[in-house]
């Protein structure tokens, strides 16, 4: 998208030099095709480095924890959503950031494309309007980019930034009739052992690398309880217990708190969709608190405040 990319380099150029911002935070191509990486800019003269495309699916709010200096930041949609968030949790203070804001037509799914290529190396990737392209040693194959986008991003309701200082472009229309739950729903139908087994067999490629809580944007705990040894909490073998232990902790830390940003999937050696876990949690916030993660900065999350008429059969 060269019309963003010139936008926001703009932006960017104009924060550094008249001293709105001492960094910028964006996106720079990655070292392989479909991967891009996240990038700190100090230097006006190094903004061309900056882009946007459909493979910028990073969430850059990793990189504002604990952070002293004026940041100007891109954020679509999910990023914006984790900004409040880190707002909300004294992680960052809304005057220290300069929200360049960008409206999201989703992210494209790298593994999926690897697969429909029968997993040839991929040299080369352009996007046209709502297609792209990759190119390989012996081949070129053009795709619809909406069969190729990840799961969070097929079912996003918030694809446009919800706070922002400056916008690069008109907000995308929100899809009618999607239902951002259907799996959960299917899942919910399961009986007790049915559920048990779904899940078991979910997590057991996990080979607990961690890669899933170091992308989390949520995830800035000092100690992380997985790494606590006084006391223990949970074993850090592969052993399907503690596997299991693992993934549902980590799911309920992330209670009420959750964006759907997908990039605990994406950073997934072994692609295991492990948003099974945090979607059920986020319906339960919808369907008995009435709420969805980062859209205001005047509310915090439901389990950080108490309500005489908050849901509470699950006591009685």
């Amino acid at each position: 998208m060269p019309e963003y990319e010139t936008k926001i380099r703009e932006i960017a150029k104009g924060l550094l030099e008249d001293g709105k911002a001492d960094v910028i935070i964006g996106y720079k191509k990655g070292s392989i095709p479909m991967v891009n990486e996240p990038v700190l800019i100090r230097d006006p003269n190094n903004v061309e480095n900056l882009i946007w495309d459909s493979h910028c699916a990073l969430n850059l709010c990793n990189y504002l924890t604990g952070r002293k200096e004026r940041i100007g930041i891109i954020a679509n949609g999910c990023n914006s959503r984790n900004i409040v968030t880190h707002i909300v949790e004294n992680q960052i203070k809304r005057e220290q950031l300069y929200i360049i804001g960008i409206p999201c037509t989703g992210m494209i799914d790298h593994r999926a494309v690897k697969r429909a290529v029968n997993d040839r190396e991929i040299l080369a990737v352009e996007e046209s309007e709502g297609r792209f392209t990759v190119r390989g040693k012996d081949f070129e194959k053009t795709f619809e980019k909406k069969d190729f986008l990840q799961t969070n991003c097929a079912v996003c309701l918030h694809p446009n930034p919800v706070v922002y200082d400056e916008m690069v472009g008109e907000n995308v229309k929100i899809p009618e009739g999607i239902n951002p739950f259907k799996d959960v729903e299917e899942i919910e139908r399961m009986s007790a052992r049915e559920k048990w087994s779904f899940f078991a067999d979910l997590v057991s490629p996990c080979i607990r690398c961690y890669a899933c809580r170091n992308a989390c944007p949520l995830c800035y705990c000092p100690t992380c309880f997985v790494d606590e040894s006084d006391p223990q909490w949970v074993g850090k073998s592969i052993d399907p217990t503690d596997t299991m232990t693992f993934h549902f902790l980590r799911a309920y830390h992330c209670a009420g708190r959750c964006t759907d940003c997908g990039a605990c999937e994406r950073a997934c050696p072994v692609g295991i969709p492990v948003r099974h876990f945090t979607k059920k949690l986020n319906k339960d916030a919808l369907d008995l608190f009435s709420w969805e993660a980062g859209l205001s900065l005047d509310q915090r999350p439901p389990l950080d405040v108490y309500r005489v008429d908050d849901y509470n059969d699950f006591v009685e």
